[in-house]
Protein backbone atom coordinates (compact mmCIF):
# COMPACT_ATOMS: atom_id res chain seq x y z
CA UNK A 1 0.00 0.00 0.00
CA UNK A 2 1.30 3.47 -0.92
CA UNK A 3 2.63 5.78 1.80
CA UNK A 4 0.78 8.65 0.14
CA UNK A 5 -2.44 7.93 2.03
CA UNK A 6 -3.61 10.27 4.77
CA UNK A 7 -6.29 9.54 7.39
CA UNK A 8 -9.24 11.90 6.96
CA UNK A 9 -11.51 13.32 9.63
CA UNK A 10 -14.51 15.30 8.49
CA UNK A 11 -14.58 18.71 10.21
CA UNK A 12 -16.72 21.36 8.53
CA UNK A 13 -15.72 24.84 9.81
CA UNK A 14 -18.10 26.64 12.17
CA UNK A 15 -18.13 29.51 9.66
CA UNK A 16 -19.67 27.22 7.01
CA UNK A 17 -22.39 26.11 9.43
CA UNK A 18 -23.12 29.74 10.29
CA UNK A 19 -23.23 30.68 6.61
CA UNK A 20 -25.76 27.92 5.95
CA UNK A 21 -27.95 29.12 8.81
CA UNK A 22 -27.81 32.72 7.58
CA UNK A 23 -28.72 31.75 4.03
CA UNK A 24 -31.65 29.69 5.24
CA UNK A 25 -32.81 32.55 7.46
CA UNK A 26 -32.92 34.86 4.45
CA UNK A 27 -34.43 32.39 1.97
CA UNK A 28 -37.19 33.51 -0.38
CA UNK A 29 -39.81 30.94 -1.36
CA UNK A 30 -42.30 30.91 -4.25
CA UNK A 31 -45.74 32.33 -3.53
CA UNK A 32 -48.40 29.76 -2.76
CA UNK A 33 -50.94 28.52 -5.29
CA UNK A 34 -53.41 25.66 -5.55
CA UNK A 35 -50.67 23.57 -7.18
CA UNK A 36 -47.79 24.45 -4.83
CA UNK A 37 -47.85 20.93 -3.41
CA UNK A 38 -48.81 19.12 -6.62
CA UNK A 39 -45.83 16.90 -7.38
CA UNK A 40 -46.75 16.85 -11.06
CA UNK A 41 -45.49 20.44 -11.09
CA UNK A 42 -42.34 19.64 -9.14
CA UNK A 43 -41.20 19.38 -5.57
CA UNK A 44 -43.71 20.38 -2.89
CA UNK A 45 -43.46 23.91 -1.46
CA UNK A 46 -44.62 22.82 1.98
CA UNK A 47 -42.04 20.02 2.03
CA UNK A 48 -39.20 22.34 1.12
CA UNK A 49 -40.28 24.94 3.67
CA UNK A 50 -40.45 22.30 6.40
CA UNK A 51 -37.07 20.87 5.50
CA UNK A 52 -35.43 24.28 5.24
CA UNK A 53 -36.75 25.21 8.69
CA UNK A 54 -35.45 21.97 10.20
CA UNK A 55 -32.12 22.41 8.42
CA UNK A 56 -31.83 25.87 9.98
CA UNK A 57 -32.94 25.15 13.54
CA UNK A 58 -33.15 21.41 14.18
CA UNK A 59 -30.65 19.47 12.11
CA UNK A 60 -27.46 18.61 13.99
CA UNK A 61 -24.66 18.40 11.43
CA UNK A 62 -22.04 17.83 14.13
CA UNK A 63 -23.80 14.68 15.32
CA UNK A 64 -23.91 13.32 11.78
CA UNK A 65 -20.32 14.36 11.16
CA UNK A 66 -19.29 12.37 14.23
CA UNK A 67 -21.24 9.37 12.96
CA UNK A 68 -19.49 9.49 9.59
CA UNK A 69 -16.13 9.82 11.29
CA UNK A 70 -16.63 6.41 12.88
CA UNK A 71 -16.05 4.98 9.39
CA UNK A 72 -12.37 4.81 8.32
CA UNK A 73 -11.73 7.57 5.77
CA UNK A 74 -8.62 8.68 3.91
CA UNK A 75 -7.35 10.91 1.14
CA UNK A 76 -4.67 10.35 -1.47
CA UNK A 77 -3.27 12.24 -4.44
CA UNK A 78 -4.01 10.76 -7.85
CA UNK A 79 -2.26 11.81 -11.05
CA UNK A 80 -4.65 11.66 -14.00
CA UNK A 81 -3.15 11.67 -17.49
CA UNK A 82 -3.43 15.16 -18.98
CA UNK A 83 -4.89 16.70 -15.82
CA UNK A 84 -3.79 18.17 -12.55
CA UNK A 85 -3.12 15.94 -9.57
CA UNK A 86 -6.34 15.38 -7.64
CA UNK A 87 -6.75 14.78 -3.94
CA UNK A 88 -9.32 12.00 -3.66
CA UNK A 89 -11.33 11.20 -0.54
CA UNK A 90 -12.46 7.65 0.15
CA UNK A 91 -13.81 5.24 2.71
CA UNK A 92 -11.68 2.15 3.25
CA UNK A 93 -13.33 -0.43 5.48
CA UNK A 94 -11.01 -3.42 5.66
CA UNK A 95 -12.39 -6.76 6.71
CA UNK A 96 -10.82 -8.63 9.61
CA UNK A 97 -10.48 -11.52 7.18
CA UNK A 98 -7.20 -10.88 5.30
CA UNK A 99 -8.20 -12.76 2.12
CA UNK A 100 -11.40 -10.80 1.58
CA UNK A 101 -12.43 -9.55 -1.85
CA UNK A 102 -11.46 -5.91 -2.56
CA UNK A 103 -14.69 -4.17 -3.63
CA UNK A 104 -14.75 -0.73 -5.21
CA UNK A 105 -18.13 0.94 -4.63
CA UNK A 106 -18.79 3.94 -6.87
CA UNK A 107 -21.66 6.36 -6.23
CA UNK A 108 -23.53 8.49 -8.75
CA UNK A 109 -25.56 11.72 -8.84
CA UNK A 110 -27.19 12.85 -6.61
CA UNK A 111 -25.47 10.28 -4.44
CA UNK A 112 -22.30 10.21 -2.37
CA UNK A 113 -20.46 8.06 0.16
CA UNK A 114 -23.70 8.15 2.20
CA UNK A 115 -25.03 5.41 -0.07
CA UNK A 116 -22.48 2.85 1.09
CA UNK A 117 -22.91 3.45 4.82
CA UNK A 118 -25.76 0.95 5.23
CA UNK A 119 -23.95 -1.98 3.60
CA UNK A 120 -20.34 -1.48 4.57
CA UNK A 121 -20.42 -3.40 7.86
CA UNK A 122 -22.43 -6.33 6.48
CA UNK A 123 -20.05 -6.69 3.55
CA UNK A 124 -16.83 -6.41 5.54
CA UNK A 125 -17.80 -8.45 8.60
CA UNK A 126 -20.42 -11.05 7.65
CA UNK A 127 -21.59 -13.75 10.01
CA UNK A 128 -20.72 -17.28 8.96
CA UNK A 129 -17.53 -18.78 7.55
CA UNK A 130 -19.14 -19.66 4.21
CA UNK A 131 -20.20 -16.08 3.48
CA UNK A 132 -17.83 -14.00 1.31
CA UNK A 133 -16.34 -10.90 2.91
CA UNK A 134 -15.09 -7.71 1.29
CA UNK A 135 -12.55 -4.97 1.81
CA UNK A 136 -14.80 -2.03 0.86
CA UNK A 137 -13.40 1.05 -0.85
CA UNK A 138 -15.90 3.85 -1.53
CA UNK A 139 -14.39 7.05 -2.98
CA UNK A 140 -15.98 10.43 -3.46
CA UNK A 141 -15.79 10.93 -7.22
CA UNK A 142 -13.82 13.97 -8.41
CA UNK A 143 -16.14 17.03 -8.19
CA UNK A 144 -18.18 15.29 -5.47
CA UNK A 145 -18.11 15.10 -1.69
CA UNK A 146 -14.69 15.66 -0.22
CA UNK A 147 -12.61 15.04 -3.32
CA UNK A 148 -11.05 17.81 -5.39
CA UNK A 149 -12.75 19.85 -8.08
CA UNK A 150 -11.48 19.29 -11.64
CA UNK A 151 -10.54 22.66 -13.10
CA UNK A 152 -9.82 21.64 -16.71
CA UNK A 153 -12.31 20.78 -19.44
CA UNK A 154 -13.14 17.34 -20.88
CA UNK A 155 -12.67 15.25 -17.73
CA UNK A 156 -14.73 12.36 -19.01
CA UNK A 157 -15.65 8.77 -18.29
CA UNK A 158 -12.19 7.46 -19.07
CA UNK A 159 -10.67 9.90 -16.56
CA UNK A 160 -13.17 9.00 -13.84
CA UNK A 161 -12.36 5.34 -14.42
CA UNK A 162 -8.62 6.03 -14.35
CA UNK A 163 -8.96 7.90 -11.06
CA UNK A 164 -10.92 5.12 -9.36
CA UNK A 165 -8.58 2.44 -10.70
CA UNK A 166 -5.52 4.29 -9.40
CA UNK A 167 -7.09 4.61 -5.95
CA UNK A 168 -7.33 0.81 -5.83
CA UNK A 169 -3.75 0.40 -6.98
CA UNK A 170 -2.51 2.81 -4.31
CA UNK A 171 -4.24 0.71 -1.69
CA UNK A 172 -2.37 -2.34 -2.96
CA UNK A 173 -5.36 -3.90 -4.70
CA UNK A 174 -3.94 -4.90 -8.06
CA UNK A 175 -7.04 -7.00 -8.63
CA UNK A 176 -10.51 -6.13 -7.40
CA UNK A 177 -14.24 -6.20 -8.17
CA UNK A 178 -16.68 -3.29 -8.47
CA UNK A 179 -20.24 -2.28 -7.64
CA UNK A 180 -22.14 0.72 -8.98
CA UNK A 181 -25.40 2.36 -9.95
CA UNK A 182 -26.16 5.62 -11.79
CA UNK A 183 -22.79 7.17 -12.78
CA UNK A 184 -21.19 4.48 -10.64
CA UNK A 185 -22.56 2.01 -13.17
CA UNK A 186 -20.96 3.95 -16.02
CA UNK A 187 -17.63 4.35 -14.24
CA UNK A 188 -17.33 0.73 -13.15
CA UNK A 189 -18.28 -0.45 -16.64
CA UNK A 190 -15.54 1.81 -18.02
CA UNK A 191 -13.08 0.31 -15.55
CA UNK A 192 -13.92 -3.19 -16.81
CA UNK A 193 -13.45 -1.95 -20.38
CA UNK A 194 -10.08 -0.28 -19.85
CA UNK A 195 -8.60 -2.36 -17.02
CA UNK A 196 -9.88 -5.94 -17.51
CA UNK A 197 -6.71 -7.48 -16.09
CA UNK A 198 -7.38 -5.71 -12.79
CA UNK A 199 -11.17 -5.51 -12.60
CA UNK A 200 -12.14 -9.16 -12.31
CA UNK A 201 -15.93 -8.78 -11.97
CA UNK A 202 -18.59 -6.08 -11.98
CA UNK A 203 -21.90 -5.93 -10.14
CA UNK A 204 -24.41 -3.21 -11.07
CA UNK A 205 -27.87 -2.24 -9.87
CA UNK A 206 -28.98 -0.66 -13.11
CA UNK A 207 -28.29 -1.37 -16.75
CA UNK A 208 -28.42 0.75 -19.88
CA UNK A 209 -28.14 -0.82 -23.30
CA UNK A 210 -27.53 1.09 -26.51
CA UNK A 211 -31.01 1.47 -28.05
CA UNK A 212 -30.35 0.35 -31.61
CA UNK A 213 -33.24 0.32 -34.07
CA UNK A 214 -33.47 -3.47 -34.16
CA UNK A 215 -33.47 -3.76 -30.37
CA UNK A 216 -36.28 -1.23 -30.15
CA UNK A 217 -38.26 -3.10 -32.80
CA UNK A 218 -37.67 -6.41 -31.05
CA UNK A 219 -38.84 -4.97 -27.75
CA UNK A 220 -41.97 -3.54 -29.36
CA UNK A 221 -42.72 -6.90 -30.99
CA UNK A 222 -42.22 -8.75 -27.70
CA UNK A 223 -44.57 -6.33 -25.98
CA UNK A 224 -47.38 -6.55 -28.52
CA UNK A 225 -47.06 -10.33 -28.79
CA UNK A 226 -47.35 -10.67 -25.03
CA UNK A 227 -43.86 -12.16 -24.65
CA UNK A 228 -42.79 -9.89 -21.82
CA UNK A 229 -43.47 -10.69 -18.19
CA UNK A 230 -45.61 -8.40 -16.07
CA UNK A 231 -42.50 -7.06 -14.35
CA UNK A 232 -40.83 -6.36 -17.70
CA UNK A 233 -43.90 -4.49 -18.92
CA UNK A 234 -43.91 -2.39 -15.77
CA UNK A 235 -40.23 -1.71 -16.35
CA UNK A 236 -40.94 -0.33 -19.81
CA UNK A 237 -43.63 2.00 -18.47
CA UNK A 238 -41.34 3.12 -15.63
CA UNK A 239 -38.59 3.93 -18.15
CA UNK A 240 -41.04 5.87 -20.36
CA UNK A 241 -42.32 7.76 -17.31
CA UNK A 242 -38.77 8.79 -16.45
CA UNK A 243 -37.95 9.97 -19.95
CA UNK A 244 -41.16 11.99 -20.24
CA UNK A 245 -41.64 13.32 -16.72
CA UNK A 246 -38.38 13.16 -14.76
CA UNK A 247 -35.41 13.65 -17.10
CA UNK A 248 -35.47 17.41 -17.64
CA UNK A 249 -32.64 17.87 -15.14
CA UNK A 250 -30.42 15.74 -17.38
CA UNK A 251 -31.00 17.94 -20.43
CA UNK A 252 -30.09 21.05 -18.46
CA UNK A 253 -27.07 19.55 -16.72
CA UNK A 254 -25.72 18.07 -19.95
CA UNK A 255 -26.05 21.32 -21.91
CA UNK A 256 -25.68 24.28 -19.53
CA UNK A 257 -24.33 22.99 -16.20
CA UNK A 258 -22.91 26.33 -15.11
CA UNK A 259 -26.32 27.97 -15.32
CA UNK A 260 -28.01 25.73 -12.76
CA UNK A 261 -24.68 25.71 -10.93
CA UNK A 262 -25.16 29.32 -9.79
CA UNK A 263 -28.38 28.37 -8.00
CA UNK A 264 -26.89 25.24 -6.44
CA UNK A 265 -23.77 27.06 -5.24
CA UNK A 266 -25.52 30.11 -3.78
CA UNK A 267 -28.84 28.81 -2.44
CA UNK A 268 -29.19 25.90 -0.03
CA UNK A 269 -32.95 25.97 -0.73
CA UNK A 270 -32.32 25.55 -4.47
CA UNK A 271 -29.97 22.65 -3.75
CA UNK A 272 -32.49 21.12 -1.35
CA UNK A 273 -35.33 21.30 -3.89
CA UNK A 274 -33.19 20.08 -6.79
CA UNK A 275 -31.94 16.96 -5.00
CA UNK A 276 -34.97 16.23 -2.82
CA UNK A 277 -37.17 15.83 -5.88
CA UNK A 278 -34.92 13.00 -7.08
CA UNK A 279 -34.89 11.31 -3.69
CA UNK A 280 -38.70 11.27 -3.78
CA UNK A 281 -39.29 10.29 -7.38
CA UNK A 282 -36.52 7.78 -7.90
CA UNK A 283 -37.28 5.61 -4.87
CA UNK A 284 -39.95 3.01 -4.23
CA UNK A 285 -41.95 4.86 -1.57
CA UNK A 286 -38.90 4.85 0.66
CA UNK A 287 -39.91 6.36 4.04
CA UNK A 288 -37.45 9.24 4.05
CA UNK A 289 -37.03 11.02 7.36
CA UNK A 290 -36.17 14.70 7.38
CA UNK A 291 -32.93 13.75 9.11
CA UNK A 292 -31.90 11.42 6.29
CA UNK A 293 -32.78 13.92 3.57
CA UNK A 294 -30.68 16.64 5.15
CA UNK A 295 -27.77 14.29 5.80
CA UNK A 296 -27.82 13.43 2.11
CA UNK A 297 -28.04 17.04 0.92
CA UNK A 298 -25.60 18.46 3.46
CA UNK A 299 -22.84 16.34 1.91
CA UNK A 300 -23.42 18.33 -1.29
CA UNK A 301 -23.66 21.70 0.43
CA UNK A 302 -20.43 21.16 2.38
CA UNK A 303 -18.57 19.41 -0.43
CA UNK A 304 -15.01 20.48 -1.06
CA UNK A 305 -15.64 21.37 -4.72
CA UNK A 306 -19.04 22.92 -4.03
CA UNK A 307 -22.43 21.57 -5.11
CA UNK A 308 -22.24 23.16 -8.56
CA UNK A 309 -19.27 20.99 -9.57
CA UNK A 310 -21.22 17.73 -9.32
CA UNK A 311 -23.42 18.48 -12.33
CA UNK A 312 -20.57 18.96 -14.81
CA UNK A 313 -20.25 15.19 -15.18
CA UNK A 314 -23.41 15.33 -17.30
CA UNK A 315 -21.96 17.91 -19.67
CA UNK A 316 -18.65 16.15 -20.15
CA UNK A 317 -20.04 12.63 -20.54
CA UNK A 318 -23.39 13.19 -22.25
CA UNK A 319 -22.85 16.52 -23.95
CA UNK A 320 -19.31 16.00 -25.20
CA UNK A 321 -18.20 12.36 -24.96
CA UNK A 322 -21.05 10.17 -26.10
CA UNK A 323 -18.67 7.77 -27.83
CA UNK A 324 -17.31 6.56 -24.50
CA UNK A 325 -20.84 6.08 -23.14
CA UNK A 326 -21.70 4.07 -26.24
CA UNK A 327 -18.78 1.72 -25.60
CA UNK A 328 -19.88 0.85 -22.10
CA UNK A 329 -23.47 0.32 -23.29
CA UNK A 330 -22.25 -2.49 -25.53
CA UNK A 331 -20.84 -5.96 -24.85
CA UNK A 332 -17.69 -6.00 -22.72
CA UNK A 333 -16.13 -9.48 -22.84
CA UNK A 334 -14.09 -11.42 -20.32
CA UNK A 335 -15.25 -9.60 -17.17
CA UNK A 336 -18.06 -11.44 -15.34
CA UNK A 337 -21.14 -9.27 -14.87
CA UNK A 338 -23.74 -9.36 -12.10
CA UNK A 339 -27.00 -7.43 -12.40
CA UNK A 340 -29.63 -6.55 -9.80
CA UNK A 341 -32.74 -4.81 -11.08
CA UNK A 342 -35.13 -2.79 -8.92
CA UNK A 343 -38.62 -1.87 -10.19
CA UNK A 344 -38.59 1.85 -9.39
CA UNK A 345 -35.21 2.62 -10.88
CA UNK A 346 -35.29 5.26 -13.61
CA UNK A 347 -34.45 2.88 -16.46
CA UNK A 348 -35.70 -0.70 -16.14
CA UNK A 349 -35.05 -2.71 -19.32
CA UNK A 350 -36.05 -6.37 -19.77
CA UNK A 351 -33.92 -8.87 -17.91
CA UNK A 352 -32.81 -10.48 -21.18
CA UNK A 353 -31.04 -7.29 -22.22
CA UNK A 354 -28.29 -8.01 -19.70
CA UNK A 355 -26.82 -10.40 -22.25
CA UNK A 356 -26.06 -7.45 -24.52
CA UNK A 357 -23.67 -6.04 -21.93
CA UNK A 358 -21.34 -8.90 -21.09
CA UNK A 359 -20.98 -12.44 -19.71
CA UNK A 360 -23.77 -12.37 -17.11
CA UNK A 361 -23.02 -14.69 -14.18
CA UNK A 362 -25.66 -13.35 -11.79
CA UNK A 363 -29.06 -11.75 -12.32
CA UNK A 364 -31.69 -10.82 -9.75
CA UNK A 365 -34.98 -9.00 -10.26
CA UNK A 366 -36.42 -7.55 -7.08
CA UNK A 367 -40.02 -6.75 -6.20
CA UNK A 368 -39.24 -3.47 -4.44
CA UNK A 369 -36.62 -0.77 -4.52
CA UNK A 370 -35.50 2.08 -6.72
CA UNK A 371 -32.50 4.02 -7.91
CA UNK A 372 -30.49 4.12 -4.67
CA UNK A 373 -30.40 0.39 -4.02
CA UNK A 374 -27.59 0.33 -1.46
CA UNK A 375 -29.49 2.85 0.67
CA UNK A 376 -33.09 1.78 0.03
CA UNK A 377 -32.61 -1.98 0.00
CA UNK A 378 -29.28 -2.68 1.69
CA UNK A 379 -30.17 -6.22 2.72
CA UNK A 380 -31.16 -7.18 -0.82
CA UNK A 381 -28.01 -5.72 -2.36
CA UNK A 382 -25.74 -7.35 0.21
CA UNK A 383 -27.50 -10.68 -0.34
CA UNK A 384 -26.99 -10.38 -4.10
CA UNK A 385 -23.28 -9.68 -3.73
CA UNK A 386 -22.89 -12.59 -1.34
CA UNK A 387 -24.69 -14.91 -3.73
CA UNK A 388 -22.73 -13.74 -6.76
CA UNK A 389 -19.36 -14.21 -5.05
CA UNK A 390 -20.36 -17.13 -2.83
CA UNK A 391 -19.03 -20.65 -3.18
CA UNK A 392 -21.87 -21.64 -5.53
CA UNK A 393 -22.16 -18.23 -7.20
CA UNK A 394 -21.48 -17.23 -10.76
CA UNK A 395 -18.32 -15.36 -9.72
CA UNK A 396 -17.04 -18.05 -7.34
CA UNK A 397 -13.89 -18.45 -9.43
CA UNK A 398 -13.13 -14.79 -8.93
CA UNK A 399 -13.61 -15.09 -5.18
CA UNK A 400 -11.21 -18.06 -5.05
CA UNK A 401 -8.47 -15.91 -6.57
CA UNK A 402 -8.46 -13.76 -3.45
CA UNK A 403 -8.80 -16.71 -1.10
CA UNK A 404 -5.53 -18.11 -2.46
CA UNK A 405 -3.57 -14.86 -1.99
Amino acid sequence: MSQDITPFTLAIPDSALEQLKNKLSNATFPTESDFSDDRDYGVSLSDVKRLAEYWKDGFDWRAYEAKLNQIPQFTTNISVDGYEELNIHFIHQKSSRPNSIPLLFVHGWPGSIVEVTKIIQSLSEPKGDDVPSFHVVAPSLPNFGFSDKVTKKAFGLKQYAETMHKVMLKLGYDKYVTQGGDWGYMVTRAISLHYPDHCLAVHVNVMTVRPTAWRSLLLAAQYYLGLLSEDEQKGIFRSLWYLKHSSGYMILQSTKPNTIGFALADSPVALLAWVYEKLQEWTDEYPWTDQEILEWISIYFFSRAGPASSVTIYYELIGKQKDELTKIAEYIPNVPLGISLFPKDVIVPPKSWGGYLGPVVFHATHKKGGHFAAYECPDELVSDLREMFGRQGGAAKVARIFEST
